[in-house]
């Protein structure tokens, strides 16, 4: 060879190459070595210093995973790259699928179905840019389906047994088993000693998935692997795909349905928003594009209006007197959000949630009719049972429905779990509280420190401070505050809540969701919402007046309560609004984006990882889905939900940030699913739960509290009644000076004057501020003007009238959509009339079989010819 030119050296040492390549084994496999058998199910261990005592609880839980008719295969670690993980592989034959599947009551198809996908849509070629292909969206044929029963095998459609049940029914079935089968010696009755899920907590093994069927950047060498992670990565997880539909069935042929629902709800939001996203542009480009009508804020930043009004101090000694002017940019800003369109745009965010939650229910009901969920609660119910619920009650009780004996809970043991479980959620909650009510104490003792920082805004000794009033200054750092203490509240209480709801024992899979979903909403909703509650109903709104100032804790503190800006509370509460959804979601985006760096660093190194690693190794390296996986994915949704329609009046552009983060979230989502998580373990959910009921509440409360926002926390009723009852020129012009009423400087107590304010006072008798109150020296001094209660008076029309408005639009519009479309209907019932149809015809034809057998086999009688047996049976039929 080294007597060769070079150019025959290198095309030699290329063909050595590629000869060496196909000699090596492929270790990026799902079968077992024979290559015939598929790996449903891979279990992973390595041995340590307590290794006699988990290898003996190995040995008992392998020999009964083979008792029960698993076949089972083992990777020795001196075959695994870190020469220390043993992978046991495991494949279930036929007979253990079809006796399992038959107790699940897996719904199989038995007919080719056919009901038309639909009619032609109008216009359909300008939604061709957002397709996918046809054997994307529709990876398998329609069929019609029957729960499998082993005995009518020749009722389905079984062309090959191997590819009949999906490997996601297979590890399903798998997992059923695993989490069932005990590991204790034979005659032993230790009933804790059970399932793979205690067995993956003391260690005896390190993890449990069902395997991934190819890399997710390049399709399976094998023809057999149908390839569905690459797919799923090329037309759905790559973020170029944003403005693309996802593939649902695919996603849920590979993850299951349960996986398959939260995309499928989490698109159908997204898409939603972008109409209250347009709309809630289109009112703040009004307020903006409206600055020029503002008359208002001109008069407030006007120095011969506003320069010339004196201020009441805003705290006790430390709070200078101010001008009215110094609060111009926070006039202007206010304007933005608390304009005419605001009204509008909550009226339509009260219609909008509704359509949202119609439309839902239409979607999710063909959902289920497609992917055949229409009876699978019915049928599942008793078959969810957890297997820690059978495992930690030993009572039994006779089943009435089944009469077969069954575990259950005393009412003692339930009654008192449950008293442990309300206490620990009651006093979390008061937690809560405290913290905000110490977040509110910091606002009153550190706006008095920024008050004697930022003294002036309108001079020019810092440049910070011609843009910074102390209220801004005080709101801003509280929310970051907030923030903060929301966001270790969360980290310490989910593992609390995960802790309670698993002492309470909960019977089924769905009943233990549930549980966990309303003690984390019932949390984060106080966790989240409370300070944005303090700002839109209670701030400024228990003041008094200069002379009688309300205190926080009466007169136990010398913490005076917080006023509003003369422009109102609303920019403090689009503030608070930004900052803890904003920060909820950067937070969100930071966590993924350092996933995606550590994903990018490794994958630079990747060359060719199949020939030096197995999939199940590949698979084993990567995150853990733990079952409670997607509820913190519906948590973190529901809370944005909440965002976008409880308090949506204050910030109307809280949509469109909703909108760019979820475009970005299902995509996120979607690679972190397709690259970084092993495979889940497939598991069916008709719909989203509990967390359904959630959205309706939310749903109902966001109209009564954008009312009382628009009512009480906006400017814009004071100034329609000024506008119409007490304007001379039916104009906005002096409505600053009639908002503000009038207080005798003399008059305020020594203990609350100013230190320093004689160079405010300009030889000014008295001050002004933010109420309806007579003016000194009049027979009702100091007390609520006409205009106060007549402004009180239009606050509570308002809302009732807006309430009424919104949830007669509500009930009528959920009374016009039906929750099931009427073809979804239809097919429903032609589905079912075919089914019995088809079984009915099947049994007959069964029945004469079996009637012909038995007259082949039997002697002819003297009293029946067989002509009349088959005129009887005729009949009969």
């Amino acid at each position: 060879i080294e007597k060769l030119p070079s150019q025959q050296k290198c095309l030699l040492s290329l063909l050595f190459l590629l000869q060496t390549e196909k000699l090596q084994p492929n270790k990026d496999t799902v079968f077992f070595r024979d290559g015939v058998r598929r790996i449903d199910f891979v279990l992973s261990y390595v041995d340590d210093k307590d290794g006699e005592k988990k290898q003996e609880r190995r040995r008992e839980f392998e020999a009964n995973l083979e008792k029960a008719g698993l076949e089972l295969e083992t990777e020795d670690k001196a075959d695994s790259k870190d020469q220390k993980t043993y992978f046991l592989k495991i494949h279930a034959p036929w007979d253990v699928l079809a006796t399992y599947a038959d107790v699940l009551k897996i719904k199989v198809p038995f007919k080719a179905s056919d009901i038309p996908h639909g009619q032609d849509v109008p216009l359909e070629w300008l939604s061709h840019p957002f397709r996918l292909p046809e054997h994307i969206m529709r990876p398998v044929p329609d069929y019609f389906t029957y729960p499998f029963d082993k005995g009518k095998t020749d009722f389905f459609l079984i062309n090959d047994k191997d590819t009949f049940f999906p490997p996601s029914t297979r590890n399903r079935i798998v997992f059923y088993i695993l989490a069932r089968c005990p590991y204790y010696k034979e005659g032993r009755n230790d009933r804790e000693k059970t399932g793979i899920k205690r067995l993956l907590s003391n260690g005896t093994y390190t993890a449990a998935f069902p395997l991934h069927d190819c890399r997710y950047w390049k399709r399976a060498r094998n023809a057999e692997c149908e390839s569905e992670r690459y797919n799923l990565y090329k037309h759905w997880a790559r973020f170029l795909c944003f403005y693309k539909e996802q593939p649902l069935n695919l996603i849920r042929k590979y993850y299951g349905e349960k996986i398959g629902i939260y995309f499928a709800w989490l698109g159908f939001y997204t898409e939603m928003l972008f109409f209250a996203a347009v709309m809630g542009l289109i009112c703040f480009t009004y307020g903006a594009l409206s600055y020029d009508d503002n008359i208002s804020s001109k008069e407030i930043c006007n120095d011969s209006i506003g320069g010339t009004i004196l201020m009441c101090p805003l705290c006790d000694k430390k709070c200078p007197f101010w001008k009215l002017n110094s609060t111009c940019l926070s006039s202007w800003q206010s304007h933005l959000f608390d304009n005419e369109g605001t009204v509008f745009f909550a009226i339509f965010m009260g219609i909008w949630v509704t359509l949202f939650l119609e439309f839902w229910k239409r979607r999710q009901a063909r959902l289920e009719y497609e992917w055949d969920l229409v009876d699978f609660e019915e049928e599942q119910q008793q078959l969810q049972i957890r297997p820690e619920f059978e495992i930690r009650c030993t009572n039994r009780r006779l089943n009435k429905i089944t009469q077969e004996m069954e575990p259950y809970l005393p009412i003692t043991s339930k009654c008192a779990r449950f008293c442990l479980s309300g206490a620990t959620v009651l006093f979390w909650v008061c937690l809560i509280v405290a913290c905000i009510i110490g977040v509110i104490a910091y606002r009153l003792a550190v706006y008095a420190a920024f008050a004697s920082i930022i003294k002036d805004p309108m001079r020019k000794i810092q440049v910070v401070g011609r843009f910074i009033t102390p209220q801004l200054a005080t709101s801003v750092t509280a929310s970051c505050i907030n923030f903060v203490i929301i966001m270790i509240l969360n980290f310490f209480y989910e593992k609390v809540a995960v802790w309670i709801t698993d002492m309470e024992i909960p019977k089924t899979h769905l009943e233990y969701e549930n549980r966990l979903t309303m003690k984390m909403f019932l949390f984060q909703f106080v966790n989240y919402y409370s300070s944005c509650f303090y700002l839109a109903f209670f701030k400024g709104k228990f003041v008094g007046y200069p002379g009688e100032y309300s205190y926080m804790f009466g007169g136990l503190s010398k913490l005076r309560n917080e006023e509003c800006d003369p422009g109102g509370c609303l920019i403090e509460l689009s503030t608070q609004l930004v900052i803890v959804m904003a920060g909820k979601q950067l937070w969100g985006n930071i966590q993924e984006a350092l996933v995606m760096r550590n994903w990018w660093s490794g994958r630079k190194g990747r060359h060719h990882p199949e020939n030096h690693y197995s999939r199940w190794e590949q698979d084993n390296v990567l995150l853990n889905f733990s079952q409670l996986g997607l509820f913190y994915e519906y948590l973190e949704m529901v809370i944005q939900f909440g965002f976008i329609t409880l308090f949506v009046a204050s910030f109307p552009l809280a949509p469109l940030l909703a909108l760019f983060n979820n475009i970005l979230e299902i995509r996120v989502d979607a690679w972190k699913f397709t690259t970084q998580f092993r495979r889940p373990v497939a598991s069916k959910a008709r719909n989203i739960g509990a967390w359904q009921e959630i959205l309706n509440a939310v749903a109902i409360l966001s109209v009564v509290t954008n009312a009382f926002i628009m009512a009480f926390t906006s400017d814009m009723i004071p100034r329609m009644v000024y506008l119409y009852a007490y304007s001379e020129k039916s104009n906005m012009r002096g409505y600053v000076n009639n908002s503000l009423s009038v207080y005798n400087i003399s008059q305020i107590p020594e203990a609350h004057m100013p230190e320093e304010h004689d160079s405010w006072m300009d030889n000014s008798t008295t001050c002004r501020y933010r109420d309806y109150r007579y003016p000194p020296g009049h027979e009702r001094e100091y007390k609520h003007t006409m205009q106060f209660w007549h402004i009180l008076a239009a606050k509570m029309a308002f809302i009732i009238i807006m309430e009424h408005v919104v949830f007669v639009v509500k009930f009528f519009v959920a009374w016009m959509i039906p929750d099931v479309p009427s073809d979804v209907k239809a097919r429903i019932k032609r589905e079912r009339y075919l089914t019995q149809e088809y079984l009915h015809n099947y049994e007959v034809e069964r029945l004469k079989l079996q009637l012909s057998a038995s007259f082949i086999t039997e002697p002819p009688s003297e009293m029946t010819s067989p002509t009349d047996k088959h005129e009887i049976l005729s009949e009969c039929l």
